[in-house]
């Protein structure tokens, strides 16, 4: 197992409708107002927000259905999984909880790292960090139940339950490891109608591959399901209520929870928010501009130095140059040693990897550097582990589930390329390098086979506990404008700002951040409206 995955667990790919969205990685990116290549729409509230207010969503009865007690009443056994110090267990729940039918149950995976304590035991920490399709069982592994402060691992026991269709859990599934590669070289920055055609047969033959491959069960892999699990998983456990940390798209889930759920709200903890309340194309637009903002961070650090592969002019000469560079890949992949080149479309993936840390800036800056000069190896390699492929050339499920889903949350940014081609010229406004890539990346849940079962909606978990929301300030893949609007949407939330830099804050270095979750997690304090840490 990589534990890179676990550091970063999250990035960008023409594979997804929305950038996956997973937590836990290093600093870094200024003030965007310091971009000319930012416009100003982009840093004012998102244009749903402006449109008018969608209805929330609406708590579910306090009292378990008869029908899904079963579920509730579960003994889970747990067993050694082979990983020292931790145990793995198995939670059914049914495929559909509005017909449970044992005979299509869902087994989903679970693992567990006991508190250590010194101290009285606190009950269960929940984690989940992100994607959709990160798998909570790796991030407790390999990292939450070795790397969370000390105080909370020894208080709680660690649990992480990968949802429905994630990893070892029924996982989804699309194409072939070989189909699988083309599909990640297939050009996302189509110059004609041909090249259009092109980019949305793979995005038919991926839906079709996912349809075929995991059929009924890419109906039923939402985000309110998989908080439903996460609600009988809490009960199976024997906690009264639910205390967690999500992380990015983790944060969406336990919103979820939150809203369906508030009664049973213990201590939520979300890192790195989303916005629920958004559109498909408003996320997407969001966060052509928030990749514009790493991007811009890692340029002023980069032409600051004497070997950098972007020049050492400004930070728009950088981004022609970085530009200029992608589009000779369009035409001319470089050599990577291997049968694979280095196309456009694997390039960009590779540097947005690198824009949710900056501990991989030396990395890119490097992989830059040789594949400017013609060896595209190292860059492909930032892009392989985005995609989570291995060395033996297969992949794991991350980019399947993140589409699936997806494309069963929200409605599809747009009806067809022709949307999306006009569309392109207002997310260019908002990332001059990337946002031809964003624009066509977002069509692809246009071709999803089963329709989708959710809608933008407020969560405000009215009579929930105290909940910590964390936003920080210049966060690629959440927007901190995204955490002010779900702090602004919950009823009984906090806002905790980390002004910074990169992709969620607990547990990456700021004292004040860290300090401020720890005391809320130990001893249910909340920090003081306005608090700000850096």
């Amino acid at each position: 197992m990589d534990t890179r995955r676990l550091l970063r667990t999250g990035g960008v790919a023409f594979a997804t409708a929305a950038l996956l969205l997973s937590g836990c990685s290093g600093p870094s990116d200024p003030d965007p107002r310091r971009d000319p290549g930012v416009s100003e729409s982009s840093l004012q509230p998102s244009d749903d927000r402006a449109a008018g207010s969608p209805p929330p969503l609406e708590a579910l009865p306090e009292e378990i259905p008869a029908n899904l007690r079963p579920y509730y009443e579960q003994k889970l056994t747990w067993r050694d999984c082979g990983v020292p110090g931790f145990q793995c267990g198995t939670l059914r729940v049914p495929l559909d909880y509005d017909a449970p039918d044992r005979d299509e149950d869902l087994e989903l995976a679970v693992t567990r790292k006991r508190a250590s304590g010194p101290g009285e035991r606190l009950g269960t920490l929940h984690v989940n960090p992100g994607g959709p399709g990160g798998s909570a069982v790796d991030y407790v592994q390999l990292a939450a139940g070795v790397g969370y402060p000390a105080p909370v691992r020894a208080r709680y026991d660690i649990v992480g339950m990968d949802p429905r269709g994630v990893a070892r859990s029924e996982p989804v599934e699309c194409l072939s490891d070989r189909e699988m590669d083309a599909y990640t070289q297939t050009d996302v920055t189509p110059d004609d109608e041909g090249e259009i055609g092109k980019l949305t047969a793979a995005y038919e033959r991926f839906a079709e591959g996912c349809e075929k491959r995991a059929g009924r069960l890419l109906g039923h892999v939402s985000t309110v399901e998989a908080a439903r699990d996460l609600d009988v998983l809490r009960e199976v456990l024997g906690d009264d209520k639910l205390t967690y940390i999500g992380a990015s798209y983790g944060t969406y889930l336990g919103a979820t929870y939150a809203g369906l759920f508030p009664s049973r709200v213990g201590r939520l903890v979300l890192d790195g928010a989303m916005d629920p309340s958004l559109s498909a194309e408003q996320l997407n637009r969001d966060q052509t501009a928030g990749f514009n903002t790493a991007f811009t961070a890692f340029a002023e650090d980069c032409t600051e130095r004497d070997d950098c592969p972007l020049g050492t002019g400004s930070v728009k000469d950088a981004g022609r140059r970085l530009g200029d560079f992608l589009e000779r890949l369009d035409s001319r992949p470089a050599d990577t040693g291997e049968a694979r080149e280095l196309t456009e479309s694997l390039a960009t993936v590779g540097v947005l990897n690198a824009m949710y840390t900056e501990y991989y800036w030396p990395k890119l800056r490097s992989a830059l550097t040789a594949a400017m000069d013609g060896d595209g190896a190292e860059l492909l390699s930032l892009a392989d582990d985005y995609y989570e492929r291995d060395a033996d050339g297969s992949y794991g499920n991350i980019m399947y589930a993140n589409a699936a889903v997806n494309c069963l949350d929200l409605p599809a940014p747009f009806d067809g390329p022709a949307e999306a081609k006009r569309a392109v010229a207002d997310f260019r406004k908002h990332s001059p390098v990337f946002g031809r890539n964003f624009a066509w990346s977002a069509l692809n849940c246009t071709y999803w086979q089963h329709p989708p079962t959710g809608e933008p909606h407020r969560i405000e978990a009215e009579g929930a506990a105290p909940i910590l929301v964390v936003g920080t300030t210049r966060d690629p893949a959440t927007p901190y404008k995204w955490a002010e609007g779900l702090a602004g949407q919950l009823s009984s939330a906090t806002l905790l700002t980390y002004d910074g830099d990169g992709h969620t804050a607990y547990v990456r270095g700021s004292d004040c951040v860290d300090s401020a979750i720890n005391a809320y997690l130990l001893r249910g304090k909340v920090p003081e409206a306005g608090t700000r840490c850096s």
